[in-house]
């Protein structure tokens, strides 16, 4: 199981949780996974995607939020993608299941 494509990605600082939207490999074109994942599991692999506590992930080359006071921030897609794969490698039945798009 590998990240094919990030399609979206959320922090959200309310629920404490990472909102991803993406597609594995195996999935075909019109099929994709929707999953909310706890950011205390982030930081049990070593990625903290809180604004607020690292600024090394926010990167001007890729998508753009806004935090909380409205301020424009951009995060690293890339260290998305590596968190997600080595999440659903160690708890592969965490993976959720493919929905058509």
């Amino acid at each position: 199981m590998e990240i094919k494509e990030l399609e979206s990605f959320y922090i959200n600082e309310t629920s404490q949780t990472l909102d991803v939207t993406f597609r594995v490999l195996s999935d075909n074109d019109d099929e994709i996974r929707t999953d909310q994942i706890d950011l205390t599991e982030s930081k049990t692999f070593g990625y903290n995607f809180s604004k607020d506590d690292t600024d090394e992930l926010w990167d001007d080359d890729d998508e753009d939020y806004f935090d909380t006071y409205g301020e424009e921030f951009d995060m690293d897609e890339e260290e998305i993608i590596s968190f997600l794969n080595e999440y659903y490698l160690i708890y592969p039945t965490r993976l959720p299941d493919s929905q058509l798009y």
